[in-house]
């Protein structure tokens, strides 16, 4: 019986392994609240830049302060300043979408659906299969024509205003 009490007060009577438990405790929680404030932080970061529009006014990290006038893959192309330069950057490089294009205008700005090519495919695809069927080929309009319609939509709805 001795032994065991001996063994059991080396065990729990020692304060030094309390002392070590609380400290790895309270490094491991605070370990914990970092990391997910971090994750938490770059998850918002990153569906912020992907939810970017054509007309959002952003903050670059540099401090380059410009408006989405294009989106592409992984750069955003943004005018600055009254002579409208335009820069191609990474969308990392955004820190901030200062206004959004849907504050700015009242209604979501518009957005080009496909790119000029992908409609010149599509017709001379439709013209073909027409032929082969011998009938009218179904063609939608140009995307620069329903670009220019939005685009005075716009600038109706900013007049009003």
């Amino acid at each position: 019986m001795t032994n065991i009490s001996l063994f059991a007060a080396g065990l729990f009577g020692g304060n030094s392994w309390i002392t070590i438990i609380i400290m790895v405790l309270l490094v491991g929680v605070m370990f914990f609240f970092m990391f997910r404030n971090q994750k938490k932080q770059e998850k918002e970061a990153n569906e912020m830049r992907n939810n970017l529009q054509i007309g959002d006014e952003i903050t670059t990290i540099g401090g380059i302060i410009g408006e989405v006038v294009r989106i592409k893959d992984e750069t955003v192309t943004i005018e600055t300043g009254k002579d409208r330069t335009k820069i191609r950057i990474l969308r990392t490089a955004i820190r901030s979408v200062d206004v959004h294009a849907s504050d700015k205008y009242g209604t979501p700005a518009p957005q080009p659906q496909e790119s000029a090519k992908k409609v010149k495919v599509e017709k001379v695809k439709a013209v073909k299969k027409s032929k082969k069927t011998k009938e009218a080929p179904v063609v939608e309009a140009p995307v620069e024509e329903a670009l220019n319609e939005a685009t005075e939509a716009v600038a109706n709805e900013t007049e009003n205003n």
